[in-house]
């Protein structure tokens, strides 16, 4: 990539950062990305499942087909850094790197509508809504894949940690399934001098928080990986009562469905059978997605495609027990999702911190990456 292209995607990408927003209000995120796409020469269609953005460059006579994906929003977190592009957004800020994302996704459709060294059709897939608000579900419901047929699809997340610029891919599992749950106990609620009077959820609250960790611990096989985390606790209005009930929310995380369907069979059965011991009621609410797992094929294509790129290839890292919904199109064509390394943390900055940042010297990797696994795909045979 030459200096003029990367400060230019540098300039978009701090603007990007600037102006942050949500899943689901990426308005004016995608009404940049259109305008930069108009501005390369590249066509696209709007309004896919949201604020979805799809551009589409064909070549050649090929038939085959690729699709790249980037997500672009942001997260509820108010930044800390002191930097002359910090977010403007009162409690929004880019702080897992999606501006970053989007601005590769753009310079990778710069790079190769300037290649004349490729036959095919490639998608750029701009996603809105990835932090889980269901933007990778609302653009497949839109028919993204019927209406912009690709036969393979990959993307990229970055890493704080990993060496600036090289890529790490994961064979099979990448990220797991994300979960979370709500319980709620229900009792009796009355004076807390007159304890008798009630059926106290904070005291069966503390025992129920306390079991919940044995599930990783005593019903999940030591081979396999599970997380179970609270992450809030609400009840109660004043120090001289016993409210009606206490909730709890939180996460989980599994790899495998068998292993998720055991940890939730436990965490009901443990979330009742307290409750009843202290003679109140629970209310257990699940949801959970789906693990990001490459595909055998596409792996070695996407680390193939890192090699060409002149980059430093990582095979030997672990799988995250973040989630990704990148999940959902892999659950409807073959594809990969890398890891692209950000650097050394700097001040804490880890994803969803608030002193994260993206790296702008990575941008020519990234980009490059995206426009050369794009190429090797369309090369490859023709996914089975």
């Amino acid at each position: 990539m030459d200096r003029e292209l990367h400060d230019k995607l540098t300039a978009w990408r701090r603007h990007l950062h600037a102006h942050p927003e949500l899943g689901r209000h990426e308005k004016a995120t995608s009404a940049f990305v259109q305008e930069k796409l108009a501005e390369l020469g590249v066509p696209f269609v709007a309004g896919v499942g949201g604020h979805g953005v799809v551009a589409t460059l064909k070549r050649g006579a090929s038939e085959r087909s690729v699709g790249l994906r980037a997500d672009m929003d942001a997260l509820p977190i108010a930044e800390a850094n002191d930097l002359p592009y910090k977010s403007g957004t009162p409690n929004v800020m880019h702080a897992c790197g999606h501006d970053g994302h989007t601005t590769a996704l753009l310079g990778a459709a710069a790079l190769l509508a300037r290649d004349e060294g490729w036959s095919g059709t490639v998608q750029f897939v701009f996603q809105p809504a990835e932090e889980g608000a269901g933007g990778a579900q609302a653009m497949l419901a839109d028919g993204v894949l019927e209406r912009f047929p690709m036969e393979r699809i990959f993307a990229l997340h970055n890493w704080p940690g990993l060496e600036a610029g090289a890529i790490a891919v994961h064979r099979g599992p990448v990220m797991s399934e994300p979960g979370r749950f709500k319980i709620t106990l229900t009792g009796t609620a009355g004076h807390a001098a007159l304890p008798e009077t009630t059926r106290d959820p904070i005291v069966a609250m503390g025992h129920l928080i306390v079991a919940l960790q044995t599930i990783v611990a005593r019903n999940v096989d030591p081979m396999e990986s599970a997380v179970v985390s609270i992450g809030q606790v609400h009840g109660g209005l004043a120090s001289n009562q016993i409210p009606t009930s206490v909730f709890i929310e939180g996460t989980f995380r599994t790899f495998v469905p068998a292993v998720r369907e055991r940890l939730l069979a436990r965490l009901g059965t443990i979330a009742r059978n307290i409750a009843a011991t202290f003679e109140m009621t629970a209310e257990v609410e699940t949801t959970h997605g789906v693990a990001t797992i490459n595909t055998a094929p596409e792996e070695e294509l996407a680390a193939a495609a890192g090699e060409v790129a002149g980059l430093t290839v990582r095979r030997d890292l672990k799988a995250s027990t973040t989630g990704e919904d990148f999940a959902y199109f892999l659950e409807r064509r073959p594809g990969a999702y890398i890891w692209i390394g950000n650097g050394p943390v700097v001040n804490g900055g880890e994803l969803h911190n608030d002193r994260y940042d993206f790296n702008d010297a990575i941008l020519p990797a990234a980009s490059g990456w995206l426009a050369s696994v794009a190429k090797t795909s369309l090369r490859a045979n023709a996914p089975a």
